[in-house]
């Protein structure tokens, strides 16, 4: 909620969300894989696992398939042994040349659903 002033001195209350509150709502059982080490991802799983998530999404796109998919083993075996994978979903998004005139190339992505 925010307070804002109209042109006549007005105060209203506004209810405006930003847009990380808006992600945040509709992806907050998502896991964004990066650059990070595994277990701060392991340690994001298990946080939203233990806050009630039913379901938690590991998404990972290029370079970080492979540690998105030590992220699912590493909570599957080690941490909740009764997650279990619902899903496994692999894709391909054509992104756009850095460069003016070059060609565009195809990045790998990969989206792992987990279950409690």
């Amino acid at each position: 909620m925010y307070l804002s002033t109209d042109k006549n001195g007005n105060e209203a209350i506004e209810n405006k969300k930003t847009r990380s509150e808006a992600v945040q709502t509709s992806e907050s059982n998502a896991v964004l894989i990066g650059n990070k080490p595994v277990m701060n991802y392991v340690l994001a799983c298990i946080t939203l696992f233990h806050g009630g998530a039913k379901e938690v999404n590991v998404k990972a796109r290029g370079r970080s398939i492979s540690r998105a998919v030590d992220v699912v083993e590493v909570v599957r075996r080690r941490f909740l042994p009764d997650v279990k994978i619902k899903k496994v979903g692999i894709g391909t998004q054509q992104m756009t040349p850095r460069e003016e005139g070059g060609t565009p190339t195809n990045v790998s992505t990969i989206e792992i659903t987990m279950e409690h």
